[in-house]
């Protein structure tokens, strides 16, 4: 009988525990809806907080939160709340992307572009795709200059897209990103198009580039294993570009040599012989010029044409 009782009174308290946390938890709630109401968002957070700490499981309730923390301007709290209530009911991610979106465009205004870049980073992790406004270029710009530069170039493409006229500091920028991925086909493009802008006084940086990934362009066309004619041609094409630009300076003897040799695979000996003999004029007595003034005696006396490529100028 004692023992009967005793186990009574045990369900009843664990019932009465039970309800007590769902009340307090409620009043919790109701406090902080109160608190925000009133703006004091910081009462209204230390009450949600309570809420979910007291075991609260509505996602409603880290909704809460998420958007007292979006209130206070705290970025990452906000976007981590929002991604946990997001993950459990999908419906608060529009919620989430507006408070966000405004976040965004806050730090944009007080020129906090670490803040920006975060928020709109959260948000696209909800809504990929979601357009950012005039917020492209000073997104690219944050990650142009801490070095992300693949994250910065579908941002530039998006400001240029949106761009009335092309600024050619931004499409030096964007040719400087590509660059620096390793992608020198459309950073040729774009620093190519930066020269066309701008007076010729103020070419030599970008000549410096240019040259640069010509030069690597036609070595990577030439180190392929198969090499046609038009990968010849376009690799001329390229040498041509280095030696017109005159840049860099201590790589214009080996774009005289790499034209020797191209014009020598295509059969053009007298053009390559001429390209051979101008490395002597650029460059200073060393292994390269004693290079290319044996592949200038092969092809004017036909010897050693062996170690020619294709024997093309037998």
């Amino acid at each position: 009988m004692t023992h009967r009782l005793l186990s009574s009174l045990v369900i009843i308290c664990i019932v009465m525990g039970a309800c007590s946390s769902r009340a307090t938890e409620e009043s919790a709630i109701r406090r902080g809806d109160v608190a925000f109401a009133q703006r004091d968002y910081e009462e209204a957070l230390a009450e949600y907080r309570l809420a979910v700490r007291q075991g609260a499981a509505d996602p409603s309730i880290t909704g809460r939160v998420a958007h007292t923390y979006a209130m206070m301007g705290r970025v990452d709290d906000a976007g981590a709340y929002y991604l946990e209530t997001s993950s459990k009911e999908d419906s608060f991610a529009d919620q989430a992307v507006s408070d966000l979106m405004r976040l965004a465009l806050d730090a944009k205004g007080n020129n906090d572009r670490f803040a920006m870049a975060t928020a709109v980073e959260i948000a696209l992790q909800l809504r990929p795709g979601l357009g950012v406004g005039d917020m492209s270029l000073p997104l690219a710009q944050h990650y142009f200059e801490n070095g992300e530069y693949g994250r910065a170039i579908p941002f530039y493409q998006s400001a240029m897209a949106d761009a009335t006229d092309s600024v050619p500091e931004i499409v030096f920028e964007i040719a400087q990103a590509y660059e620096e991925i390793g992608d020198c086909d459309h950073a040729l493009i774009g620093f190519e198009r930066f020269r066309e802008m701008v007076r010729p006084w103020e070419r030599g940086e970008v000549d410096w580039y240019i040259g640069t990934c010509a030069f690597s362009l036609a070595r990577d066309l030439r180190s392929s294993p198969v090499v046609g004619e038009q990968d010849l041609e376009r690799a001329l094409e390229l040498v041509d570009r280095i030696v017109e630009v005159g840049e860099p300076r201590n790589i214009q003897a080996q774009a005289w040599f790499e034209k020797g040799e191209i014009l020598g695979q295509m059969g053009a000996c007298e053009e390559a012989m001429e390209a051979y003999e101008q490395v002597r004029y650029v460059d200073q007595p060393g292994p390269l010029l004693d290079r290319a003034l044996r592949r200038y005696d092969e092809i004017r006396f036909g010897r050693g044409l062996e170690d020619f490529p294709e024997e093309r100028c037998r």
